[in-house]
């Protein structure tokens, strides 16, 4: 008698099926988008009165606004003020953020309602970026509570601190630990709690105290949670938008030697400013080329936290 051969099912390919969507919109939105910006950064494509004029340019973008005097240094001055922003945040998110999941994991602290301090930490994220930034800036306006209050104490001048040009820096800054330090805690907090909890019992068992375990075993397993938040802070923070356009439009205006810089104005703010359609700042070549030096820093700078965080042989 012949036996009945068994059918099989091929799952491989129904995660293909349902890989196709993310590659369609991959491709798009973001790749064909790519695409599209660097052939834009080879035009001139500048509005003149109604009409627009392309015209082909090479590297012409990139030696007259990125390198050459036509941008005045424009995008440099954006790019550092970018930086300073993202790093103002970064640096004392990830360390408050660190600290406060290896806090709540510590088995030896026996912390209670730890449930409810996750939620509060985490609620800043989940709230819009254009709430936040009408919050903050009636707060801290000229005619603000708190501005009102540091004012009487002799803390800031009566013109505010929101119109010197380091006061919104920093208040921006502060802003975005705010609404992305619980986010960051939360994903640290998985990270650790994927540590095999033998590790910790073995080192109490030798006598390791809650700091040693946190540097020798802690640290160490947490180094691709700590990889991919860097990264992802990295490319999030270069290319930040919403609360310095919210708050006060990537201003005030400060005086820097001869000229006035926009002190608060990032790299996506200067780039939307020429991205304009029908704006008399117009010019997509030099937003594109804007943005393919942008994207070529967050690409350099993703590869080397990339590799100072890899494991090393």
């Amino acid at each position: 008698m012949n036996k009945e051969k068994k059918k099989t099912v091929e799952y491989g390919r129904y995660g293909i099926i349902f890989l196709i969507p993310f590659f369609v919109a991959f491709f798009v939105f973001q790749f064909y988008p790519l695409l599209y910006t660097i052939f834009k950064s080879f035009m001139y494509d500048q509005k003149a009165g109604r009409n627009a004029v392309t015209t082909v340019a090479g590297l012409g973008n990139y030696t007259n606004y990125v390198f050459g005097a036509a941008g005045q240094g424009e995008f440099w001055q954006a790019l550092l003020i970018t930086v300073v922003l993202w790093l103002l945040n970064f640096i004392p998110q990830i360390l408050i953020a660190l600290l406060f999941a290896a806090w709540f994991t510590d088995s030896r602290n026996k912390l209670k309602g730890t449930g409810a301090f996750k939620v509060m930490m985490y609620m800043p994220n989940i709230i819009t970026a254009a709430t936040i930034a009408v919050l903050f800036y009636n707060f801290f306006n000229v005619n603000g509570v708190f501005t009102k209050a540091f004012i009487k104490m002799g803390i800031v001048p009566q013109t505010g601190f929101m119109e010197k040009g380091w006061g919104s820096l920093f208040l921006i800054a502060f802003i975005q630990f705010w609404m992305w330090y619980g986010n960051t805690m939360i994903v640290l907090i998985a990270g650790i709690l994927g540590i095999s909890p033998s590790l910790y019992e073995a080192a109490m068992v030798d006598g390791a105290t809650s700091r040693q375990q946190f540097f020798k075993i802690t640290v160490p397993l947490l180094r691709p949670i700590l990889q991919y938040t860097m990264v992802t802070s990295a490319i999030g923070g270069l290319q930040m938008y919403d609360i310095p356009q919210l708050l006060n439009k990537g201003g005030p205006v400060v005086t820097v030697g001869s000229t006035q810089v926009k002190s608060t104005t990032t790299v996506v703010m200067l780039i939307k400013n020429y991205a304009s359609v029908g704006s008399a700042t117009e010019n997509l070549g030099r937003a594109s080329a804007y943005s393919v030096i942008l994207f070529l820093v967050t690409l350099c700078v993703s590869m080397i936290f990339y590799k100072a965080t890899a494991k090393k042989n």
